[in-house]
């Protein structure tokens, strides 16, 4: 045990996994939130009796070995959680509009390299070195699986190649290029941004089998907020830290919302770097980089439906779902046309405890830009206007035109809808411009998009998503660096990781 008082700015997935970690390494952990909710992308609500999810919908890495089964393990929160993997032979669907083709994508490295060798036979060697160039990828990232002695290192120049180059390097089908690359949404996937180890390490992870909570995601947040208090720490909501006082290069205080001034050894910020900016003042971030954090381009964001269904009327599909208007627009997650909109989207209905074979709800998330809501970027939740309303109720009505040729029938299932556009998510999460990944990843400026742990500060570390990784998966690994980083033991949470596994 240490009489060092920690405060973690953030109760996010990030902010959650550092407190419980270090708090089951003795030290003294307070997590300040400024919502009066915990969770960030795990909080989930409520419509008409139903539970969405606010972000959290696959997950990988639950499985025995994965690096979030284990850390979790660790933790002792695994037991209390309730999760399914997705269909064996149907992990996720794809559907393309322009000719009218279902694809029913298996899980596991052997039968998802067939699936795509029986489609393309022509390609099959090529298939069998792309799959294999993937994984050998992914493998290199030691971090990624915990290994002991690893560092968050990364290897050799194709590594930072861009993702959609990777591709056409070792398939030559358009057709199949394009959906070898259907899960570039969930890699924050940009053709000419994202680097190939990030789409690696996200194929990795839903290809070799991904999993969807039974119930809320919230559990997750939930168990992590229980587990810290039984270890002595506490979690506060309602606590926004809006400056940090900083003396001889440490942060000695910082001052909360309500005029509370909470004196700290050391303090960790899970929030986004561009809202960090807002309270640190001091030489922590010269000019020069200010500025330059400021300008830092960001991910994209989302919009959203969420449809509450009739009962026993759409059937619970046991897998997320991909829809595209054409082959070509599969690294078009972030762009915007107003009038052939969406041109993509990704859907798929949540899973309840006991759940049946009828769905009661199904969610929608385009991704987009922030530039689509830039007209109204300077309102408020509640007072946005009548026409940013008519707006809304378009869109959301071309998504379920949509969803209308995806399963015919599909709208005399629907009870009632609900929308959130990046305005919701920029303002409920304090995500800049709603980015739902963070600071943009860069093919050609590595490391453009990442924080390191450490600042100028000597007693300030960041930690989350854009630090190490996104993802379920990835903001926890990056929990486990700034724990270390902390402890200043080599090897010590990893090393238990390894024992305990």
């Amino acid at each position: 045990m240490t009489d060092h008082h920690i405060h973690i700015i953030g109760g996010g997935i990030g902010g959650l996994f550092t407190a419980a970690l270090l708090a089951k390494e003795g030290y003294k952990v307070t997590v300040l939130e400024r919502s009066a909710h915990v969770g960030g992308g795990l909080q989930s609500f409520s419509r008409n009796g139903v539970t969405f999810d606010a972000g959290m919908h696959v997950v990988g890495g639950l499985q025995p070995g994965g690096s979030l089964n284990r850390i979790c393990r660790h933790l002792g929160i695994l037991d209390q959680l309730h999760y399914r993997q997705v269909d064996a032979d149907c992990g996720d669907e794809v559907f393309c509009f322009e000719d009218r083709t279902r694809y029913r994508i298996p899980q596991g490295k052997e039968a998802f390299t067939k699936y795509f060798q029986q489609l393309f036979p022509e390609e099959r060697d090529d298939i069998q070195r792309y799959v294999d160039h993937l994984f050998a990828m992914a493998d290199k990232v030691d971090f990624f699986f915990l290994r002991p002695g690893s560092e968050a290192t990364i290897g050799d120049d194709t590594f930072y190649q861009s993702s959609a180059q990777f591709i056409a390097d070792h398939v030559r089908d358009p057709k199949l290029r394009s959906l070898l690359a259907y899960l570039s949404p969930l890699c924050g996937g940009d053709a000419g941004y994202t680097p190939a180890y990030i789409f690696a390490l996200i194929n990795y992870l839903y290809i070799s089998g991904h999993y969807r909570f039974e119930g809320p995601a919230e559990q997750l947040a939930k168990a992590l907020v229980h587990r810290i208090g039984e270890l002595g720490g506490e979690v506060l909501t309602n606590a926004e830290v809006v400056d940090l006082r900083m003396e001889d290069g440490r942060v000695q205080s910082l001052i909360t919302t309500d005029g509370r001034s909470l004196k700290t050894d050391l303090v960790i910020s899970s929030i986004h770097p561009q809202a960090m900016l807002k309270i640190v003042n001091g030489p922590l971030f010269t000019k020069a980089a200010r500025a330059r954090l400021s300008a830092a381009p960001n991910n994209y964001s989302a919009y959203c439906v969420y449809v509450v269904l009739k009962d026993g009327m759409f059937p619970y599909l046991n897998h997320p779902c991909y829809g595209w208007d054409d082959y070509d627009k599969v690294w078009q997650f972030g762009k915007y046309d107003e009038e052939n909109w969406p041109q993509n989207f990704v859907y798929f209905t949540p899973c309840e405890k006991d759940q049946g074979p009828y769905a009661r709800a199904l969610q929608v998330i385009v991704f987009s830009p922030f530039s689509m809501v830039e007209r109204w970027a300077d309102t408020t939740v509640g007072k946005r206007g009548s026409e940013y309303e008519m707006w809304k109720a378009k869109h959301t009505e071309q998504i379920l035109d949509k969803l209308e040729l995806c399963h015919p029938g599909f709208r005399a299932c629907v009870e009632a809808v609900y929308d959130a556009t990046p305005l919701t998510i920029r303002d409920y999460f304090n995500e800049p411009e709603g980015s739902l990944y963070g600071l943009q990843k860069d093919s050609r400026d590595p490391f453009a998009g990442y924080l390191p742990i450490r600042t100028r500060a000597e007693n300030l570390l960041m930690t989350g998503q854009n630090v190490f990784l996104h993802g379920c998966c990835g903001v926890p690994l990056t929990a486990v660096m700034t724990a270390e980083a902390v402890m200043g033991e080599k090897d010590g949470i990893v090393k238990q990781l390894e024992v305990g596994s």
